[in-house]
């Protein structure tokens, strides 16, 4: 059962990547859209391709999930026809760098802790209280294998991303009776914009990630985030970790010569 029609869903960093793979799943099944991003003019265009492609209604918010002011009032805010929030799908999230923590770039830290951590934490707080005043809902945290394990260079963004299944778990403790679901979904290598921002632009290093193995797409998650969305109620789905073929760890990857 992949039907969402009637549910409005809201995805953070909804203009590239897995946040607009998210946005064409959820579109596909029936969802309504409330989409948050920077880049909103990604974001208009990602919005006219679903409403022409499935008459999908979208509405959209200019947002930095690292400003709280921001999260609050525009959240807060929200026209009454889209304010009960169905699905939360925290998406919002980057790596910057893969550098030693003794060599590592504090601004970088800085944008992975404020984003990753903080920015999901801000947009759960505004809103889970609907959802919990509704009896009803569904928090689906995009987390990674870096929740899980710690590689070379990583220290940074893994603890981010442990941080979200910290969070996750102990969301999931807090709204235990309340009708409010929690899951995370944590990938492995997925190609998208991901390494490109981590490496600053750098385009030739980002495809070195991705060389002579088969990545994960963006599309790839965005199934499993609406399979944990489309569940009956009564079905919680913790945690899943998704990896392709050619991963077995964080740093072991099958590379055809």
């Amino acid at each position: 059962m992949t039907d969402m029609r009637g549910k409005t869903v809201l995805v953070t960093g909804a203009s590239a990547g897995i946040g607009a793979a998210c946005a064409r799943a959820f579109a596909e099944a029936g969802a309504r859209l409330v989409l948050a991003a920077r880049r909103t003019e990604r974001m208009e265009g990602l919005a006219a391709e679903l409403r022409e492609a499935h008459g999908t209604e979208s509405h959209l918010i200019a947002l930095d999930v690292r400003d709280r002011e921001a999260v609050e009032a525009v959240i807060g805010g929200l026209p009454a026809e889209w304010a009960e929030i169905d699905v939360l799908v925290n998406n919002a999230g980057l790596g910057r760098g893969l550098d030693r923590v003794q060599e590592g770039d504090v601004t970088g830290w800085d944008e992975m802790v404020d984003t990753n951590v903080k920015g999901l934490l801000y947009v759960t707080r505004a809103v889970v209280p609907g959802m919990v005043q509704r009896g009803r809902g569904h928090v689906i945290n995009l987390g990674s294998v870096a929740g899980h394990e710690v590689y070379p260079g990583g220290a940074v963004y893994c603890a981010t991303k442990h941080a979200v299944g910290a969070i996750t778990k102990g969301l999931r403790i807090d709204l235990v009776g309340t009708g409010v679901r929690v899951s995370t979904v944590d990938p492995g290598m997925v190609e998208t914009e991901f390494s490109v921002v981590r490496f600053a632009g750098d385009q030739e290093r980002a495809n070195r990630v991705y060389a002579g193995m088969t990545p994960l797409v963006a599309e790839d998650i965005a199934e499993t985030i609406l399979w944990c969305a489309t569940r009956p109620p009564h079905v919680n789905i913790d945690e899943i970790i998704i990896k392709p073929t050619d991963q077995a760890t964080s740093t072991l990857v099958h590379r055809k010569q």
